[in-house]
């Protein structure tokens, strides 16, 4: 990481990857993390810190004030001083999530466990409704004023 980046004002610099490569990456005033004990803030000077998430967003604010929230659906968060790094299972920028998608998957979850299912793919079938749900809610949840 360059020194202009560790500089960057007042900010924190923050990354969120996946395996699919960064997703979000930038100086950010404070971010909201979703940990598997709770919700937490970061802001520059955290003391060190790495940790599990659940799913749920990352919200953030960048210095000039726009406010940013990424899906995870779990993965690891490390924090320092000047930098925090999100490693997501999966992450989404709110802006290309889409609530028609996301009941979609979630009607379509539904309507395979209608299906005489054994063993192993039933219980597949029974965690991607969860976790299509949990997607649903997160979203309402984001669109409230």
């Amino acid at each position: 990481m360059s020194s202009d980046a560790l500089n960057a004002g007042s900010g924190l610099q923050l990354e969120i990857v996946n395996m699919g490569g960064v997703v979000w990456s930038g100086a950010v005033r404070v971010a909201t993390l979703p940990g598997v004990e709770g919700a937490f803030g970061v802001l520059r000077g955290h003391t060190p810190l790495l940790t599990r998430l659940r799913e749920g967003f990352v919200h953030l604010e960048t210095l000039q004030g726009e406010r940013v929230s990424v899906y995870v659906s779990g993965g690891f968060v490390e924090s320092q001083p000047h930098v925090v790094t999100v490693l997501a299972d999966t992450a989404v920028r709110s802006t290309d999530l889409d609530a028609a998608r996301a009941d979609a998957a979630r009607q379509e979850a539904a309507s395979g466990l209608r299906a005489e299912l054994k063993g192993l793919d039933h219980a597949l079938i029974q965690a991607e409704l969860a976790h299509a749900a949990q997607w649903s809610r997160e979203l309402r949840k984001l669109k409230q004023p």
